[in-house]
This record gives structure tokens, sequence and C-alpha cells, in this order.
């Protein structure tokens, strides 16, 4: 491996653990910044949406601009960008101040995050499904140790430190990109037109991740949305405090392991196996499973879902890799989407019925992810079949 995509898989992953730090701090530092500012409760539900926007708005357009731009630049930018954010967001005189600066953050994290990906695409052609994984395993780290770092600075007498120790963290990762000389990679981006952008959306890989991606992390964010929420009421007091802390600590191992198998078992079987393995471990712990055994559930679901997204990313970007960026893009934006629209769904069942009700519909979506999955490996078999008939006619 050269010194220069070494030291550049090293600053990613850093930019990127960062990244899941800022995340997962957000939410964990909400109770004491509802004690400090009182603001009313519509503007603490503002957090999430006001980070999404401008991240998902720059993802979009800077992703599907990644064969025109200056990865490096761009990266340097975003991340000074998301230190001053941090820094604002520490210094917030008023909740509105906090809340301005996620806005400007989330921004400001979408340019890193547009291009990081697809530049870690080009170093590795052919070893994707794993280094895409190790990249999320990053993210799960850094989204770990957010909430710790809240608790570390609370303790210390202000969570201001976090976010002051975290901007610290993202200079640091900025200088690394500084220092380093333009990314040498072994494939290359291809600007997207108005042409190979319609064909993009009409490849049945594509198809699939959107599709699939929609339905698992719909799961996930239900998931971090309603899993405390469930907890409180469901599970014995200690118990309940713990469960997204393990499940995100499951990300770690799901994700590595994840990555170890890739390659070698094939994207698509790996995927099947992960989404069939999901629905009986979700009907035993939101339906059969009690006390501790639910805790040991919640951990097994985060080491079968951790390594979805990124694996069925190495999957279809496989299909398209002059295209990685836009491919990037567009799985981002339905990340969201699923993130943004099945919390929504399981608040309404919540509102009728209750917690555990809600976390066994999740069984649903996950069901339909896995029949995308096995019609995507059915499709992929008939074009191999037809592309080989096609040589052999040649011949």
């Amino acid at each position: 491996m050269s010194d220069n995509r070494r030291l550049w898989t090293l600053a990613l992953f850093l930019s990127v653990a960062t990244t899941g730090a800022m995340l997962q701090m957000r939410g964990a530092v909400l109770p004491t910044l509802s004690t400090e500012f009182s603001p009313p409760a519509w503007q603490l539900g503002l957090v999430a949406p006001v980070g999404t926007i401008g991240y998902l708005t720059v993802m979009l357009v800077v992703g599907s601009g990644a064969g025109h731009l200056d990865s490096r630049r761009f990266i340097i930018v975003g991340l000074l960008g998301s230190a001053v954010a941090l820094l604002a967001m520490g210094l917030a005189p008023a909740f509105l101040v906090f809340l301005l600066a996620i806005g400007i953050r989330g921004t400001m994290t979408g340019f890193v995050r547009a291009l990081d990906r697809p530049v870690l695409s080009h170093f590795y052609p052919d070893d994707r499904g794993r280094m895409y994984n190790r990249y999320d395993m990053a993210w799960a780290v850094g989204a770990a140790l957010g909430p710790v770092a809240v608790a570390a600075a609370v303790a210390l007498g202000s969570w201001r430190l976090a976010y002051g120790a975290l901007a610290v963290v993202v200079v640091v990762a900025a200088a690394l990109f500084w220092r380093l000389d333009a990314p040498t990679v072994e494939s290359a981006e291809e600007p997207l037109t108005r042409e190979s952008a319609a064909d993009l959306l009409r490849r049945p890989e594509i198809v699939a991740m959107l599709a699939a991606l929609f339905f698992v992390t719909g799961v996930e964010g239900g998931l971090f949305t309603w899993l405390p929420y469930y907890a409180a009421a469901e599970l014995p007091e200690g118990v309940a405090e713990v469960t997204l802390t393990v499940m995100l600590a499951a990300y770690v191992p799901g994700r590595f392991a994840c990555g170890a198998l890739a390659e070698r078992v094939g994207y698509l079987p790996l995927l099947a196996g992960l989404a069939g393995a999901l629905v009986p471990t979700f009907a035993f712990t939101f339906v059969v499973a009690e006390g501790y055994a639910v805790l040991a559930g919640i951990a097994v679901i985060g080491l079968l879902i951790a390594g979805f997204f990124p694996t069925m990313m190495a999957y279809a970007t496989d299909a398209v890799p002059q295209h990685s960026g836009p491919v990037n893009a567009l799985a981002s934006g339905m990340g969201s989407v699923g993130v943004g629209t099945v919390p929504a769904v399981m608040g309404v069942v919540i509102g009728g019925s209750d917690a555990a009700t809600a976390m066994q519909y999740l069984i649903a979506p996950l069901v339909l992810a896995l029949v995308v999955i096995v019609l995507a490996g059915l499709a992929e078999r008939r074009r191999n079949r037809v592309a080989a008939a096609a040589g052999a006619t040649e011949d």
C-alpha cells in the first residue's frame, strides 16, 4: 500500500469518526440544553431536521458533481467549517444560536461526506466491501464515544467542553488533509451528465440499493428514535438506559465482520443472510424476550444491521464505479428519507397503541428488504446467464 493511500485512509477514517461523534452528541446533550436554556419542546424537535436539511442538500449537489471537483480542497473547507460551527455550539449564549450552528455544521459536514467515500472507492476498487465497512466502523466508534464525551464534559463542569474538544479533533483532521498530496487513486470518477444520470437511475443495482436502504435505514431510524422510549416503558430500571449504547457498540464488531466477509461471501448472499437473521432476531427480542434477554437481542440486532448500509453501497458502486459520488449521494439521501419516515409512522402507532407494538411492526420492512435482496440476486443471475449466452454465441 502506498504512503499516499495509507495516509488518506487514516485521515478519512478520523474525519468520519468525528461525524459519528457529532451526530450522537447532539442527542446526548439535549436534556442538558433543555435545563440550561429552557426552550419550548417544538424548538428541541428542530435539532434533527435543521442539521439534516443542509447536509442532504450539499450531499446531493456536491456528490453529483464529484467528477468535477477537487476532493481535498472541499474536504478541508468542510472540516474547517465544521470546527467553527462546533465552537459556536459550545459558546452558544442561547438555544437558537445553538440551533443555527447545528444547521451550519450539517452543511459543512455535507461537503466532507459527499466526497470522502468516493475517494475511498477509487483507492480500493477491488476491495470496496471491506473498506466501506471499515469506514462505517470508524463512524460507529465515534458515535459510541460521542455520548461518553458529553457525559465526561458534564462531570467536569460543562457540556460546552465536549464541543470545544471535538472542534480541536476536527481541526487536526483538516490539518492532516492539508499536509497530504492529492489522492493517488487506482480508478477515476467521471462527471455525471444528464444522459448518464438517467442511465444510473435505471440500473437494477441502483434501484435495489435504494429500495433496500429505505427499508433498513427506516428500521435503524426507528430504533435510534424510539428504542430508549420503548426501553423506559418495557425494561427494568438500569437496563433501559443502556439499550441504545449497547446497540451502537455492537455496530463496531458487526461492521468489522461484514468487511471481512463481503468479498469472500459476495455482497448479495451476505446481505440476504443479514436480513434473514434479523427477522427472527427482531421477533425474539420484541415479542418473546424479557428483561436482560431483550438487551442481548438488541446487541445482536446491532451486530447484524450494522453492515447493511456499507455493504449495499459497495454492491451498487461496483456496478457503476465511475459514478461513486452520485451513488454515495443517492444512498445518503434515501437513508435520510427512511430515517425520517419510519419513526414518524411509529409515532402514530405508539399514539394509538404502545411502543412494543411499534417495535414489532419493524419486522415488516425487514421482510421487504429481504424480498428486495432476493429479487436482486435472481435478477443478477439472469443477467449473468444472458451475458454468458451472448459470449458463447459470439465465440
